[in-house]
Parts: C-alpha cells; structure tokens; sequence
C-alpha cells in the first residue's frame, strides 16, 4: 500500500489528534534530541559524538540522594528492611496519594521556598510528571478553542503540554531584551485587548517562575501587578514553579503563595500553582507531578482526572520517608544550590572569555545565550542555519530561540547541568574551537576554525559547512525507532 493511501486510510480510522503534527515531535527543539539519540556523545566509545545539551536535567547532586537510600533502605519496600510493607503498599491505589506522601510533598515545597509560606496537603493534586499535572490543569479550566496568555519566551514543550490532547490555544505575551525579556503591563494588555477583539476566549494567564528559558525570576511587584491584572478580568493564574529550589543567586525565590498571602483582596480561587520534583530534585523518571489550587472544584476535579496518571505507590512511600527527613531536605537544598551556582559559574565565565554573553540568571539549569553577533543577518532563517551547523559540525545540542517563541533571533538555551566536569570541558572546547577568531568570508560560509587555547575573542563568523549541503527538510534524519535511552522515549518534562 502506497504512502499516500495509507495516509488516506488512517484520516478515516484514527482520531484527529492520532494524525495531527501538535505534539511538535517535529520542531527543531525535538530534532535536537533526535541527533543525540544518533550519535550520542562518550568520552570513550564516542568522543566524538553530539553533547546533549537540550535538556534541562538536574544531574549534580545525585549522590546525596543515593547516600540517603543507603542509610535508609526499609524505605524501600524492594529490601528486606522494608518487605513488611510490601503488601500494603503494592495494593495501594487511592488517587488521593498516600497521606505521608503529600504531607511529605507540601512540606518540601514550603522548604523549597525558604519556609515563608506553608501549603496545605488536602490541596495536593498528583500527575504523571509536571506534564501531567499541566495537562489537568487545563483540562480542568478550559474547553477546547479557549485560549491562556504567556509571556515568551515560553518552555517549548508547552505547545505539546497544554494544547495538543486539550486542543486550548496559547497567545504569546512577546516580551524582548530591551529589558531582559521582563514581561510589561502593556505588552499583557494588548495581547488579551487583541484576544477579545478576535471573540477568543482568555482564560488564565500562566507563567513559569523561575523561568524556562530565561533562568530568570520574578520580582514581587511584577508577581503583584499579575495576580491584580487576573482578578481585574476575572482570569485564572497557573504558576509554574517546578524550578523554584534551583535558585542559586539573588535575588531569591517569591512564590506566588505568598504574594495573594500579602494582597487583601485576591481571588485566591483563580490561583493554581504546578510543581513537581524533576528538576529541583533531578529525579524525572520518578514522574512526580503536582497541581496545587486554590479553588475546591479544581482540587475535586483534578484529583478525579488524576486516576489517568497517578504516581506509583511504591514512588510515594520512598519519597514520603526521604522528604520527612529534614536534616536531609534542608544539606539538599543547600548543597545543590552551591553545587548549580558553581557550575553556573565556570560555564558563563568560560563563556565570556570567548567573548559569548548571556542573560544574568539566577536560577535554573541553563543559560540563555546571546549569539546574534554570529548570525549573517538578523532573521530566523539565519538562526535556523547557525542552530544545524552547531548541531551537525560542532556536535552541541542546544536549543534554538524560535523554538521557546522569541521574537529575536539570535538566542540559545543551553544546559550546563546535565552533566559531569569532563564533558563540560569537552563542551567549552568546542564553543571555542567555534567562535575563534576567524575571518569573515564574502560568500558567507562558516569554517571551522582550529582548536586553541582558550583566549578571549571577539565573535567573528565565517560560514562553511565542510562541503555538505544542509538545506530545509534535510538537515536530520529522524530516526525510525530511538534508543530507549531517548529523552522523546522517557517523555521528559
């Protein structure tokens, strides 16, 4: 059966979101992965393979974790100290979650926070991971068509997070570098002004705090002026906190609990906030999503659609004994905040010494790099054809700017936690290797310059692609089927 005809086929079997592209598996920000998954990088079987550097993990402080079980092995009922709760555990199955755990989880978001503000474990809504949880969220405020304001750059997987099963809209608030990508009163206006004007229905305003891409946070007055502009218009605000123990610099971390605990008159119910422990405590693959509202119907609700991704109940009893030990949470937190803040650190540093500049972040596990002095003229066609060449020659995976919406190209999320001191050193030779001095060329072609010593360098950009054509649609092959490994197999969040 031709191609064509199978494709014809399934428009009348399959369901409309089984044939649509929304998930965005296709965009540049996947294709990324996909060429690690190809040709991963090892510093023995393949040194010269592609560093993953598009994916925002939290891999330094792992050992903590390991040294914790360790001591503690009747936390896990897989040892012989913790087989007398095997049964109870493994029959386990209320979408409630264990009492122990969510005590155990508001606790730790309270701590998260510096203990400024405490949350109540009845409002504990679990999901399989922060895409879970962002998911219901939706699903819970929103009809399909409805649509909710963010400020861009936004995380590039939201297209797929809220959109793509919810079938709700997203409107970029656009927000630019004159005032390093702050959102403004005026840019939120105009955008919800052009919603309205377009009979699209606005629905909630969400933010990511501290920010994915930016690694940045917001300060309490702009924290303020959002809670203000949602009770005005009667709007919902879902806070995405997931990286709010990754603070590592002032200024320091205000979650939006305790901005509506200081304002008289807020309309608490409109305030959602999402959380989970993957990137605060490196721990992705354990799933752990969390939704935490305000509103009573919400919470009900969510909990209900909760039996569709729930986190297992023999993850809950490990982490509800781990995360109610407080000498432990409190050396974590610290520890891998100065373990973030130095790796931050060396990597911006060795950055600027190349003459690579970034925004000034203070949390997160990336950097949001400037390399507009590299391109050859300042489109997203450029960005675009710099972005395959550091892919394909300079064998990096970072992220390309268009793909977190940005209205400037030129921009780069990269990550620096993900892993250990020697592929970063292997990495920075590389970005060097790279933006050495060279000279510019007439015909703009890019030629890899020779590996040096580090030395500080203006950027000077000549374009050569070692005599391979890479032109639109064939720039990675997409592989059929992807190593296990794969961060699209282990859906990330």
């Amino acid at each position: 059966m031709r191609f064509h005809q199978i494709e014809e086929r399934n428009q009348v079997l399959l369901s409309k979101i089984a044939i649509n592209n929304d998930h965005g598996e296709d965009s540049p920000y996947f294709d990324g992965w996909k060429a690690y998954d190809n040709d991963p990088f090892h510093p023995v079987n393949n040194p010269l393979g592609v560093i993953q550097m598009g994916l925002a993990e939290n891999q330094l402080s792992p050992d903590l974790i390991v040294d914790w079980i360790r001591k503690h092995p009747e936390a896990s009922i897989c040892t012989d100290e913790g087989l007398m709760s095997f049964k109870d555990i493994a029959n386990f199955q209320d979408y409630h979650g264990l009492p122990e755990f969510r005590n155990a989880i508001a606790s730790f978001m309270g701590k998260a926070r510096g203990g400024r503000v405490k949350f109540d474990p009845s409002r504990i809504v679990m999901g399989g991971g922060a895409t879970g949880a962002s998911e219901t969220v939706i699903f819970c405020l929103a009809d399909p068509g409805d649509a909710f304001l963010i400020p861009s750059p936004y995380y590039a997987a939201f297209d797929r997070d809220l959109r793509w099963r919810t079938r709700a809209q997203i409107i970029p608030v656009h927000c630019n570098s004159s005032n390093n990508f702050q959102i403004t009163k005026e840019a939120l206006e105009e955008a919800y002004k052009k919603a309205k004007e377009g009979n699209i229905k606005v629905k909630g305003l969400i933010i990511t705090n501290p920010s994915n891409p930016l690694g940045t946070t917001y300060d309490r007055d702009t924290l303020k002026s959002l809670v203000t502009f949602v009770n005005d218009n009667n709007i919902h605000l879902i806070c995405d906190e997931i990286y709010s123990a990754t603070v590592f610099k002032s200024p320091s971390f205000t979650s939006i609990a305790e901005i509506i605990e200081e304002m008289e008159h807020c309309k608490k119910d409109l305030i959602h906030i999402l959380y989970s422990l993957s990137k605060d405590m490196g721990l992705p693959g354990f799933r752990v999503g969390i939704l935490y509202s305000y509103n009573d119907i919400v919470v009900s609700i969510g909990r209900k659609m909760s039996s569709f991704g729930l986190v297992s109940s023999q993850t809950q009893h490990l982490l509800a004994a781990m995360l109610s030990d407080e000498e432990f949470v409190d050396n974590f937190l610290a520890e891998n905040s100065k373990r973030l803040a130095k790796r931050h650190a060396r990597f911006t540093k060795e950055l600027k010494k190349m003459g690579i500049t970034c925004l000034n972040g203070n949390a997160g596990v990336f950097v949001w790099m400037d390399l507009r002095k590299l391109l050859k003229d300042q489109s997203f066609e450029s960005e675009m054809e710099l972005w395959r060449v550091i892919i394909n020659e300079v064998k990096l995976n970072v992220s390309p700017g268009s793909s977190f919406h940005v209205t400037e190209p030129g921009w780069f999320r990269v990550c620096f936690a993900n892993m250990d001191d020697n592929t970063v050193d292997v990495a920075l030779d590389r970005i060097h290797s790279f933006v050495g001095k060279i000279d510019k060329k007439e015909d703009n072609t890019i030629t890899m310059p020779p590996k040096t010593k580090r030395r500080e360098n203006k950027l000077r950009l000549s374009f050569s692609f070692s005599g391979r054509r890479y032109e639109d649609g064939n720039v990675l092959n997409s592989p059929h089927m992807m190593s296990p490994h794969s961060p699209l197999v282990r859906a990330k969040t």
